[in-house]
């Protein structure tokens, strides 16, 4: 069922008790429960945070710390699948859900108290209507028929006239009227089947999860600078990774300067108007005034201000596609915007903060300039920038690079949850060095993902299979290790189809979805499958997940669907080759 009021249907319950939270393994979810910490903290509220990445780990989680535990919040984990089904609790053990993962599944919509959606529903979901998914009926009318042929025959003994042909007559009456009801039962279950495969067919992204944590604060007038700096993170996670269309970001990002003026008028009156930019909207947190927050347009370009002007241009994804910088043309493009733009080799080649400060101040203006020459469309997005006093300032999307890549760290030194646990402290402003250590290593994983697209395209390994590309990242490949991580793999694989579509001349090449697929565990023989959708859709949904389930079911390929997004999965490498023969048979 939805709570339709997130202060009583939701904060008001769980206040009352002793929480467990699980927390999947994704930005937008570590800023949703940082917010909800800093909630629960605020009122001395009793929880256990556990971090979890598959079903398994979610189931698991459940069983060691449901002990004394009356609810459960599920954060980024747990709408599509039904959950009294795969963790079977017990009735006193309630649920509440808050996931943009979509479809949310009909069991939890549906469920009349111990799920609970917090996600409002939205038009474009097309949830099915009760009656069509779930007959009530259907056992009456079982027992209505099984219940009058006995009464019928009892009548018929006391009266005892024609016994033997009423008795056909009345059999002859209920094997049609039972007919009836078996075609009608039919008719329903052919129409529910359709209903439910049509709203399950397509996996994509609802709203943020954080935005959503931060409306509660707000509704508790709980609301700060900070908590409002997370939940613009868990926007622009959906934004900049391709989750979400551009026309809901903008909506969002409406939303969210309604915010940050409403935060700066409640505490004005503690403040010098004089002392504040026109152009910025802010408020000054409870410990110091000079952290604010400013709406503003800004580039797509990854984390220039912590880079050099050529790396930044080079490696950002949005850029090297567009000028096609993997070819000698494309190189040759480069530095001919640098040239158009007036700056230096010299210049672009050293760090943004220690660049001319004169050029520094222009770089934005330039850019916008050269846009429309060098078929940079949509260079430019809205953004928000945080300043804490004099220091550097930092930009949403760093947050988000920074984030994925110490979420994503694969090394023997941390393990997952502990770097689950250093991606939250990165939110912290009292813990800097893990932001700045987060910039540090995603500036390499960019750098390398480039090289490892060049290289794929030179070689020509993104490979058509018909209806769909696909891309293996072998084993032995120069950091490879780094792609058995579903986010570093699903950023690869979108940057390679856009890649592979700008250097294709086909026109069919834009209406191609994409999937790439890379070692998991060397040891066990396993390996990662990730589906794009295709570039032209204006609304990114992914039908991989109905289809790499169909083929599991119709061949003896061992598919483990134990991630959160349904279009990632696992298997056993040597199953691979027959898996895309099985997709391509499918999908043909």
């Amino acid at each position: 069922m939805f709570v339709e009021d997130l202060v009583k249907g939701f904060y008001d319950i769980i206040s009352k008790n002793k929480i467990l939270i699980l927390v999947n393994y994704d930005v937008d979810a570590i800023c949703a429960v940082k917010i909800l910490q800093c909630i629960l903290r605020f009122d001395n509220i009793v929880y256990v945070l556990v971090p979890v990445k598959t079903v398994t780990e979610l189931k698991k989680a459940f069983e060691e710390q449901k002990v004394d535990v009356k609810y459960v919040v599920l954060i980024n984990c747990g709408g599509t699948l039904d959950i009294i089904e795969i963790l079977e609790p017990e009735e006193n053990i309630t649920f509440f859900v808050v996931d943009s993962h979509r479809p949310t599944d009909i069991c939890n919509i549906y469920s009349s108290s111990q799920v609970r959606v917090l996600t409002p529903p939205e038009d474009e979901e097309k949830i099915p209507d009760f009656e069509d998914i779930f007959n009530e009926n259907e056992s009456s009318d079982d027992e209505d028929v099984d219940s009058v042929e006995p009464d019928d025959e009892e009548e018929s003994d006391i009266v005892n006239v024609n016994s033997v042909e009423e008795q056909q007559n009345k059999r002859r009456r209920l094997d049609q009227s039972t007919l009836i009801k078996r075609r009608e039962r039919r008719r329903w279950e052919e129409n529910r089947k359709k209903l439910l495969f049509d709203y399950t067919q397509f996996s994509y992204y609802g709203r943020s999860a954080a935005m959503l944590m931060f409306d509660l604060a707000w509704k508790l007038h709980r609301e700060s600078v900070d908590l409002l700096w997370w939940g613009i993170v868990g926007v622009t996670e959906q934004y900049i990774l391709g989750k979400t269309e551009r026309m809901r970001y903008l909506k969002e990002v409406e939303l969210i300067a309604g915010h940050i003026g409403r935060i700066c008028d409640s505490t004005i009156i503690n403040d010098d108007e004089d002392n504040m930019s026109q152009s910025s909207m802010s408020k000054p947190s409870n410990t110091s005034t000079q952290l604010r927050i400013e709406s503003e347009k800004d580039l797509l370009l990854a984390l220039y201000r912590h880079w050099t002007i050529e790396c930044s241009l080079r490696y950002s994804m949005f850029t090297a596609v567009s000028l096609k910088l993997w070819t000698i043309k494309g190189e040759k493009r480069l530095k001919q915007i640098l040239a158009e733009m007036g700056l230096p080799l010299a210049e672009s080649r050293q760090m943004y903060h220690s660049m001319d400060l004169g050029l520094r101040k222009q770089f934005y203006g330039m850019m916008e300039k050269i846009s429309n020459t060098h078929n940079l469309l949509q260079m430019t997005y809205p953004s928000f920038m945080l300043h804490q006093g004099f220091k550097t300032r930092y930009q949403c999307a760093d947050y988000v690079y920074s984030m994925v890549a110490t979420l994503e760290t694969n090394s023997r030194e941390n393990s997952p949850t502990q770097c689950f646990y250093n991606t939250m402290d990165s939110l912290s402003r009292s813990k800097k060095e893990f932001l700045d250590q987060g910039i540090e290593k995603a500036k390499w994983i960019l750098s390398n993902m480039f090289r490892h697209v060049q290289a794929a395209l030179d070689m020509r390994q993104v490979i058509l299979a018909g209806p769909f590309y696909y891309l293996i990242v072998q084993e032995g490949t120069l950091h490879s290790q780094h792609y058995s991580n579903p986010h570093c793999l699903t950023m690869l694989a979108s940057f390679a189809l856009r890649a592979q579509v700008a250097s294709s001349r086909k026109i069919k090449a834009t209406r191609l979805p994409l999937i790439a697929s890379a070692t998991l565990d060397s040891d066990q023989d396993t390996c990662l499958i990730v589906g794009i959708p295709p570039i032209t859709e204006s609304m990114p949904k992914s039908f991989f997940g109905k289809a790499f389930e169909q083929v599991s079911n119709k061949t003896n390929i061992e598919i483990s669907l134990d991630y959160f997004d349904s279009s990632i999965a696992k298997m056993q490498t040597k199953d691979r080759p027959k898996f895309f023969d099985a997709l391509t048979a499918l999908l043909s």
